[in-house]
């Protein structure tokens, strides 16, 4: 049976096919066509706010205050949860290879739900290490990871557009929900407010099953030429581990999440250091959020037309420029220019990696790897905020961590270039 038959049978929702003219789709009628997917992507990267730093960072202060915590205990139950989540992922990453989105999703929503509630009832300090643990990975790492996954194997041609779009609730989330969230909090109990969010985690659900009534083929799953990645073929996650290029972008996946984490998760402190107050440093922020969303936009784009071995290679080099000016600004001026090639990398990271493990390694088992470098990430996450806290506590100043961090930089660019040169030569023309 001809594989186009096949795919018509199995979903009679005819995908797009892969050719130049979708390349060359004008923006509104590529959003027209394909809005049920892109519309459930952005939904789920949202409802991934849940488990995210910037969401559970706004309870600090009451969880400290309810569970009698210090500032270290505190940051060591986020870390160790959120390093078991990453634990978690690499097992059950791999899901979205086996079961369709419009199966896992709701699952995993669940699971957020579950967690926000529990957040809500829990009355002892030493189950937060479960709740952090159930937070963290339904949220920041299975449900965007479900996006993600989904967008780069629905998508190729057009797979950069498609991510950049999706991933607008990334951004959506952290600017809408903590500015609510604390207004809520004047008024209403924390605890409450968390049942809020479980119960906005599982209406969800019922619009993702509208969305994805009928849940595009993926264009992976064809065995397309088009979705293979080097030597021809789909590599499995075994293959990618024992493959040089992993592990020479391994210390691009673990910067961004580690010490972005660390930046926001010691703001008070960097404020105090600046002689700031905290307010000023945070009204920096929008400018931070429009500038991740314009480079997450202009790499999706980019990478349709460029390609991602090109581009991915020189997108950390804005952090090294936004580290060192933290670490030497007088004022503030100096610290938004730092915001804004902190955003620019940030909107990069959305889109790039992303692209890159499905156009070198392929899609056919494209959830696996993705679920190691979402482990890497969210590794990293966890080791950010107390290893730069512990370092404060040695008496080593954010300003100079920040010019390590800022050669830091310097070498997983490097890394990634010479590994990403190497690759290359692997890549099908086609690719």
């Amino acid at each position: 049976m001809p594989p186009s038959l096949f795919l018509l049978i199995q979903n009679p929702l005819p995908f797009l096919p892969v050719s130049s003219n979708r390349l060359r789709m004008p923006v509104p009628a590529f959003l027209r066509e394909n809005a049920p997917w892109l519309t459930a992507g952005v939904l789920l990267t949202f409802l991934s706010s849940f488990g995210q730093t910037f969401f559970i960072s706004i309870f600090a202060g009451h969880i400290r205050a309810d569970f009698g915590l210090s500032h270290g205990q505190w940051g060591g139950i986020y870390t160790v949860g959120t390093f078991v989540s990453a634990l978690a992922m690499v097992w059950a990453g791999g899901l979205t290879d086996r079961f369709r989105v419009r199966v896992l999703a709701p699952v995993i929503l669940v699971l957020t739900a579950m967690a926000c509630l529990a957040m809500a009832l829990n009355p002892v300090w030493w189950g937060l290490f479960l709740v952090i643990f159930a937070l963290r990975f339904s949220g920041q790492g299975m449900t965007s990871h479900i996006a993600v996954v989904a967008m780069a194997r629905w998508f190729i041609a057009s797979r950069g557009k498609a991510l950049s779009i999706a991933t607008l609730g990334f951004a959506g989330g952290e600017a809408l929900l903590p500015l609510l969230f604390v207004s809520l909090m004047t008024v209403w109990d924390w605890r409450l407010l968390w049942i809020v969010a479980a119960l906005v985690a599982l209406c969800g659900i019922p619009l993702l099953a509208l969305l994805l009534r009928h849940e595009r083929t993926p264009q992976s799953w064809a065995q397309s030429d088009r979705s293979l990645g080097m030597l021809g073929r789909h590599w499995t996650r075994r293959e990618t581990l024992h493959h040089f290029l992993f592990w020479f972008m391994a210390p691009a996946l673990l910067g961004p999440s580690a010490f972005n984490t660390a930046f926001f998760f010691h703001q008070v402190h960097f404020a105090e250091v600046k002689g700031l107050a905290h307010f000023e440093l945070v009204a920096m922020f929008p400018l931070y959020t429009a500038v991740g969303i314009g480079a997450m936009m202009l790499s999706g784009w980019a990478l349709d037309k460029i390609g991602t071995p090109r581009l991915i290679p020189f997108s950390q080099l804005p952090m090294v420029v936004a580290f060192a000016l933290f670490a030497v600004a007088p004022g503030p001026w100096t610290l938004l220019t730092g915001f804004v090639f902190l955003g620019l990398t940030t909107g990069f990271n959305t889109t790039l990696p992303n692209a890159f493990w499905a156009e070198f390694y392929g899609t056919g088992n494209l959830g696996s790897i993705k679920a190691m470098a979402a482990a890497i990430m969210v590794l990293g996450s966890a080791i950010g905020p107390g290893l730069t806290g512990f370092a404060i506590d040695l008496g080593l100043g954010i300003e100079t961590q920040y010019l390590i961090v800022a050669g830091y930089f310097v070498f997983a660019t490097v890394m990634m270039a010479i590994g990403v040169t190497r690759a290359r030569t692997l890549l099908a023309p086609a690719a």
